[in-house]
């Protein structure tokens, strides 16, 4: 399935709309579990890497290797965690609109099992450190497409990051509030809600949210639902299923691409990354996820969450589905 998309697709991937990705770089420590530790015990694990993550560096790699230009707010302090991001970052050859900030880059945790599902255990840095001074760097331009995610909308700097979003004129929000949605406050949500984002999450936080807001755990159901109360669209991710999207100009599930999983670690940044570069290039919702899908795929088939590919190697797959 989707054989020959790519091929006939990503050719077309060229921005018109501008980007802004504002949110975490941070580190990850991965190791192999056989299972997760439970209270009193002593577990031995297998260190695998020390990979760059965050859910927005995540995705401003994606968007990078995919060849769509984003202006990065990604908060990098001084410390030994600081330089290894700012170290790979200049690999990459990109660049964050704050940078030098007092104290260090958080790092995380990463355990995973077997089945190749992974468990975050993380401590915050600078990432979470957000202040006005460091918003007054951030223009995003008319038309902008600008990513946030609900790690820091549910920090101790959600509050300032909703009143700056709520300013900010003629841009679509993109927000993927990953495992935190339940950690922001309904007063906090409804102004998140009241700017129209384009929200994406993983069928785990789609049941979250429809507990919240009182609606069916049913994708469908849900999606519309969402679309009536909310105005605004949805996605929701259901891994090797596919993806579910929903909006005023039209709604469906696409397919998965296949793949073999090592890891999932950053699978929803990726997603979102891949999202974002069709949306940036002016696609439909659907062939944006798609894509989407598409890079998603090879991420959860590498290890690491900071593996995104570029469109060559996505073509590569593609012609050797």
């Amino acid at each position: 399935m989707n054989v020959g998309w790519l091929q006939e697709k990503l050719p077309m991937l060229n921005a018109r709309r501008p980007v802004t990705v504002v949110g975490a770089a941070v580190i990850d420590v991965i190791a192999d579990a056989y299972a997760l530790p439970w209270r009193g015990c002593d577990i031995e694990l297998r260190q695998q890497s020390v990979n760059i993550g965050g859910c927005a560096l995540n995705i401003a790699v994606a968007l990078k290797r995919l060849g769509i230009k984003a202006n990065n707010a990604l908060p990098l302090g001084q410390g030994v965690w600081a330089e290894i991001v700012r170290n790979n970052l200049a690999k990459e050859g990109l660049t964050s609109l704050i940078d030098n900030a007092s104290g260090d880059n958080g790092w995380c945790l990463a355990l995973v099992e077997p089945d190749g599902e992974r468990t975050f255990m993380s401590f915050s840095g600078v990432e979470n450190a957000w202040n006005a001074q460091w918003l007054e760097k951030i223009h995003p331009e008319p038309a902008s497409l600008v990513s946030l995610s609900g790690y820091q909308l549910a920090s101790s700097s959600g509050e300032l990051l909703v009143s700056w979003l709520e300013g900010l004129k003629d841009i679509t929000p993109f927000i993927d509030f990953g495992p935190r949605i339940a950690d922001i406050p309904a007063p906090l949500m409804t102004r998140i809600m009241a700017c129209k984002p384009l929200v994406t999450v993983n069928r785990q936080e789609a049941e979250i949210a429809a507990d919240a807001f009182g609606f069916s755990h049913d994708t469908a159901t849900l999606g519309k639902a969402w679309l009536e109360k909310f105005d605004a669209p949805l996605i929701v991710r259901h891994d090797k299923e596919g993806a579910w999207y929903f909006s005023h100009e039209g709604q469906g599930n696409v397919a998965a691409f296949p793949t073999t999983v090592v890891d999932t670690i950053g699978a929803g940044d990726s997603h979102a990354g891949g999202t974002l570069a069709g949306l940036a290039s002016g696609w439909a919702l659907a062939d944006a996820v798609t894509l989407g899908n598409a890079v998603a795929a090879w991420v959860v088939g590498h290890r690491g969450g900071d593996c995104a590919p570029s469109r060559e190697q996505l073509l590569f797959a593609d012609k050797n589905v």
